[in-house]
């Protein structure tokens, strides 16, 4: 069995969704489920290295697809982000609800959780009130095992209406017979009915209002109920998917605006008004998976959680969690700035061995030296470095990033966090995307998608360059470790090690600041409420973490930052070797800002340093130090020493370090994140937004702190 290629269903899927069907009997199946729940684990399993990811069309929302061989049949799987419900409050929950909808799948496998199965009940409800192809995978069997927690899987199918495997999808047990329900279900040999939401009689009569003329409308492509519903609700993305997938629109039909008028008018009847309607909805839904929860779960040890409670009565206390939280990051922090310089050492040397190489082959060639300058000098030590100084502090910050968040940790810093974003009018998973961004600002551009509200979303964005990434604490470092700490004598580590601390705190601050600002000026609004899940903790798994962390990642980022940093070092190299009057096009432009520079407690090559360094951070340093010297490529001294002297003879003090680092925290985004940005909003505005909002906060704070120390006579 398969769809045919004229079927709706296979045009669906080739339109709107971008599955790849190898032939017209692919059997499609989509994979749902809690985050949290393994559903990852279970697709991997089950595809194994069959897959590959990319965005569904029109999306930021990673749409992940694989393929299995079960009993002579291709199965086509596909991996539905991980959402906790179908109301569609965000760009994942709303991909994944259009593709059970429209994308007509043979069957959908959700996959629950049995350590909190009613809580995973809420989405399976949802689902079956779209489709009765059902078929549930309660996972991590042996986790509620461990926990002493028993369901009835028998009992649980029949309450439901629909097949329920249960399965530990590490070890592999249950996955055959999952292949084998889902091949019965998708076949049709096995006949599903779907228990159907106990909603109340108030809903119910306003479903009565709508559901016949919707069943008359659409036939049986939807569930004419769950439709009537979400409209009654007001649901305009659903209203556009349907528009697209029925090729008329829906909200110019003038029978059925009357008939949601006169639900509406129902509701008003009684006491409900629309906003508090998706509330009630909601209350629904909980209260029918609840008395399932009751009838099929038993808890043979109540206090099965205690332990996780009484480690987040410490992690998310309101005395120790921020503080152990700044401490984790700073132990992260240590572990990627000191793991990451022997690797990067070793990538640089290979990298210049290899330039090395370069430059006798060109020779040999007899290639003119502008040519070999432009290539090797300009646009491959570019390369080069950016690849040795970004590539080993991702390998290594990604991972223990990713770490945590398998440890089920990072919910808990957005719970420490929710709090001061609720006062700057900002979202809770904002503590999140900023975390990310530590290790690469785009990498936390890219995390701004699990926000829901696009309000929200965008101030997540504009602020999230705010917090240094691993490409500008190499600047904040150097400049610490040879200007504040040389000046404190025995306790210059201390000193240096605070520095940078104090720049993070200043950093999260002026988030905080600048978020609020945004929210009361261009993106007024109100802060969302969302629901804030605190998974149970849980041995994380390390082959699944440097997958997620070196594949989705590191590699992802680095990737863009390498197709900004090739055309860049063409720049740099052209601007440091054409000279007008025996002066080069960069001290030309260097003297040019010099005297706004002055302003700021720079000078002009520093300015022309950032500049130049927008592809990517990194090159800021080497780019200064090329500049003082009068090279014409990039070039890097062999200690801290020989900087320091460089950076002295050059008339800086104590205060250029200072107005240096403080610009290094807040200026414009790198050549990748402003990308990013552009990617992930699709919209040239912001992505100028994103660039001046930090820029000029930095221009601000530098012009204050070098004027002020002049006219105190700290200089």
């Amino acid at each position: 069995m398969g769809l045919t290629n004229q079927s709706t269903g296979t045009g669906a899927l080739k339109e709107m969704f971008e599955v790849e069907l190898e032939s017209p009997d692919d059997i499609v199946i989509a994979l749902a489920g809690n985050p949290n729940t393994g559903k990852s684990t279970v697709f991997n399993s089950l595809t194994g290295l069959n897959q590959h990811t990319g965005n569904w069309p029109g999306k930021t929302v990673t749409n992940a697809q694989g393929k299995y061989i079960h009993k002579n049949k291709r199965y086509i799987l596909v991996d539905l982000p991980g959402t906790y419900s179908l109301l569609a409050n965000s760009a994942e929950e709303q991909a994944a609800r259009d593709f059970i909808c429209f994308g007509n799948p043979h069957a959908t496998v959700v996959v629950a959780d049995a350590t909190c199965l009613e809580r995973n009940l809420n989405l399976v409800l949802q689902i079956m009130e779209i489709t009765d192809k059902v078929v549930v995978c309660v996972n991590l069997l042996d986790e509620a095992k461990r926990k002493r927690i028993h369901i009835d899987l028998k009992k649980l199918s029949e309450l439901l209406g629909v097949p329920v495997v249960g399965a530990t999808a590490r070890s592999g047990e249950g996955l055959e017979e999952l292949k084998n329900t889902v091949e019965k279900v998708a076949r049709g040999e096995i006949k599903t009915n779907p228990q159907k939401i106990n909603y109340d009689e108030v809903l119910e009569k306003s479903i009565k209002e709508v559901q016949p003329y919707i069943d008359a409308l659409v036939g049986d492509e939807i569930n004419g109920k769950w439709a009537s519903l979400r409209l009654i609700d007001g649901d305009d993305d659903l209203l556009k998917s349907l528009n697209i997938h029925l090729d008329f629109d829906l909200s110019k039909d003038e029978v059925l605006n009357k008939k949601l008028n006169a639900a509406h008018a129902d509701l008003k009847d009684e006491n409900i008004a629309l906003a508090d309607l998706r509330d009630r909805i909601v209350s629904n839904i909980v209260s029918t998976a609840e008395s399932i929860s009751k009838e099929v779960v038993t808890l043979e040890n109540k206090t099965h959680q205690e332990l996780d409670r009484k480690i987040d009565r410490v992690l998310t206390s309101r005395v120790f969690g921020i503080p152990l939280m700044v401490a984790l990051l700073g132990v992260i922090f240590w572990l990627t700035i000191e793991g990451a310089n022997v690797p990067s050492s070793m990538l640089a040397s290979g990298f210049f061995w290899i330039e090395e190489q370069l430059t006798v082959f060109f020779h040999r060639l007899g290639t003119p030296e502008w040519v070999h300058g432009i290539l090797v000098l300009g646009m491959y030590r570019t390369l080069a470095w950016v690849v040795s100084v970004m590539l080993p502090p991702m390998a290594i910050f990604f991972p223990l990033f990713t770490l945590l968040e398998d440890l089920g940790y990072l919910p808990r810093v957005a719970f420490n966090l929710d709090h001061y974003f609720k006062k700057a009018c900002a979202h809770g998973k904002q503590a999140l995307t900023m975390c990310m961004g530590f290790g690469c600002n785009a990498a936390g551009i890219v995390a701004c998608r699990i926000i829901d509200s696009p309000r929200e979303r965008l101030i997540a964005t504009i602020t999230n360059n705010f917090v240094p990434c691993n490409g500008r604490f190499p600047t904040l470092i150097a400049l610490a470790t040879i200007f504040i700490a040389n000046a404190a004598g025995a306790f210059s580590s201390f000193a240096a090690t605070l520095s940078i601390l104090a720049a993070i705190v200043l950093g999260v601050m002026i988030t905080l600041f600048i978020s609020k600002l945004l929210s009361k000026t261009i993106l007024k609004g109100l802060p969302s409420s969302f629901t804030l899940e605190l998974p149970p903790y849980r041995k994380p798994q390390i082959g699944r973490i440097i997958v997620r962390s070196i594949l989705d990642r590191t590699l992802f980022v680095l990737g863009r930052a390498v197709a900004v940093a090739a055309p860049a070092g063409l720049v740099i190299w052209f601007m440091a070797n054409i000279t007008v009057g025996d002066v080069s096009l960069l001290t030309h432009c260097a003297q040019f800002l010099n005297p706004f520079a002055k302003l700021l407690g720079m000078d002009g090559y520093i300015m022309m340093a950032f500049v130049l360094g927008m592809p990517a951070n990194e090159i800021v340093i080497p780019i200064l130090i090329m500049s003082y010297m009068a090279k014409g490529s990039m070039l890097e001294l062999d200690s801290l020493d020989e900087m320091r002297r460089l950076f002295v003879d050059n008339s800086w003090t104590w205060l250029t370090a200072v107005c240096m680092m403080l610009f290094s925290l807040n200026h414009w985004p790198c050549g990748t994140t402003l990308w990013t940005i552009r990617k992930e909003t699709q919209s040239w505005k912001w992505t100028w937004i994103s660039f001046l909002v930090p820029t000029v906060t930095g221009i601000i704070i530098c012009f204050v702190v070098a004027q002020g120390a002049r006219l105190l006579g700290l200089v």
